[in-house]
């Protein structure tokens, strides 16, 4: 018989330890706009002060930056306290991670071991360690998932409600759990579209999408615009995509879904498929089907359509419905072995390193952890050095203030590469174009590697200044 309180206090644990061994990973890539810049805002600015600057306003709903400024004027603007926000969320992920796979098996050791098969995701993993609002929709998603299954309309209402407010994306999860829940009710339950529509459905998705149109209305109103703002520097990047680019746009999916050892997970589903034809009769693996395609359904439509680059972690939630359909398809065959070799290529997902001129999701797995230790040790470097930062380049999503990554109080800003700066402070986990690439090797010198693992910094010098020894 299964143990809640244990389970969940080793759950509780498990959440504590991941906050406190990774207290010093800092904000990185897109969560040092929703963390850092929207949270410092709110800090410095007040916690309703939500006219954010053009220059770095996303539009997105600053969920995520009021539970930072919130907690920084409460226990202090650290790393530690960052992560300890998340805390509840990452604890509240894996139960509802544990939950989902109980739905869907019959035995405690089977639930177990689906469990872990999903939690192995190498990108769900990154997300529990950074800061950042994912690990907060993939909780609300999967309350309300699991809520819908148990048909329980109180935490579907909850769930909802939390998730359409969590950013444009969690209102993108909330109409892929309308679609699922549609979907299910015609396709698996064999009803009519009618009937979908009773007082209870109607009641539940009318209060859970209330503070979404609020705050769209809110956004229009103020500001006139969502997500696209035209006065920032990244608006370049968001305009509808030519022929070849929506093919390119295509294969980045296909590759979103593959990598870090998911391929191995698609691939087992397809041979399943293929030679086992009564694999989809029973309505549970249909269900997961359903929910593996139409949770994501319309970000996926957005992100083919538009020229912005979109990440591994938009469709955490869609690989986790995979993951637990493959579990389940194995439990037809020989599970130990196909189930070990699944949990290996997930887990192993995280070495997975391409080579250096190819674009990488360094925030979808968990290779970038070395990264913000060997940061440390690099800008330490440069003050005994005494390289200025200000005279030093770097890329995305190092530039702006050194605080902008480690909380440090340390105002001094890196420059934006352009090629003409003494100093290049430089990591393989910036993706750079080829141009810079290019002008790195054949104009600067490496003076200074730090390295660990698969990750390293490069301090380099332009050339010119290079002193020369006798």
């Amino acid at each position: 018989m299964e143990n809640k309180i244990l389970r969940n206090l080793t759950f509780f644990l498990i959440s504590c330890c991941i906050v406190y061994y990774f207290k010093d990973g800092g904000f990185f890539w897109d969560n040092t706009i929703f963390g850092y810049q929207m949270g410092n805002h709110l800090y410095n600015n007040g916690l309703f002060n939500f006219n954010f600057p053009d220059s770095f306003d996303p539009g997105h709903p600053p969920f995520l930056a009021i539970l930072l400024a919130t907690s920084w004027k409460l226990l202090g603007r650290t790393l530690l306290v960052s992560h300890a926000v998340l805390l509840p969320f990452i604890y509240g992920v894996f139960v509802q991670i544990y939950l989902f796979s109980k739905n869907y098996t019959l035995k405690p050791q089977h639930t177990f071991l689906a469990f872990i098969l999903l939690i192995a995701d190498p990108t769900l993993d990154a997300q529990l360690i950074l800061i950042g609002p994912e690990v907060i929709h993939i909780f609300f998603f999967f309350l309300t998932i699991n809520a819908i299954i148990k048909d329980n309309s109180k935490l579907k209402t909850i769930g909802l409600f939390f998730l359409g407010i969590v950013s444009f994306r969690g209102m993108l999860l909330v109409s892929g759990i309308v679609l699922f829940e549609v979907s299910r009710h015609i396709w698996i339950y064999k009803k009519s579209f009618i009937s979908f529509f009773s007082k209870k459905n109607i009641s539940t998705y009318t209060i859970g999408a209330l503070p979404a149109i609020a705050y769209v209305i809110w956004r229009l109103a103020t500001k006139g615009w969502l997500q696209t703002n035209p006065n920032s520097t990244y608006s370049v990047y968001w305009h509808y995509v030519n022929l070849s680019d929506f093919g390119r746009n295509i294969i980045v999916l296909i590759h979103r879904y593959a990598d870090f050892g998911r391929v191995a997970i698609y691939l087992f589903i397809g041979y399943m498929l293929i030679s086992q034809k009564e694999s989809l009769s029973n309505k549970k693996d249909q269900e997961l089907l359903l929910l593996g395609i139409t949770s994501v359904i319309t970000i996926i439509i957005i992100s083919l359509l538009a020229t912005n680059p979109f990440g591994h972690r938009y469709f955490i939630v869609s690989f986790m419905a995979f993951s637990m359909l493959a579990y389940r398809l194995l439990l037809n065959i020989n599970r130990k072995k196909n189930y070990i070799i699944l949990l290996t290529f997930l887990i192993t997902g995280n070495l997975w390193i391409y080579p250096e001129k190819i674009s990488q999701g360094w925030d979808a797995s968990l290779a970038h952890i070395p990264y913000f230790n060997l940061r440390t040790k690099a800008i330490s470097y440069l003050n005994s050095e005494h390289i200025e930062i200000s005279n030093t380049a770097t890329f995305s999503p190092n530039h702006g203030y050194v605080d902008q990554t480690d909380l440090s109080g340390n105002m001094n800003q890196f420059s934006t590469f352009t090629g003409e700066q003494a100093f290049v402070f430089y990591s393989n986990v910036f993706n750079l174009s080829d141009e810079d690439y290019i002008s790195l090797e054949k104009d600067y010198k490496l003076i200074k590697r730090f390295s660990k693992g698969s990750v390293y910094i490069d301090v380099l010098k332009l050339k010119p200044y290079i002193k020369r020894t006798p």
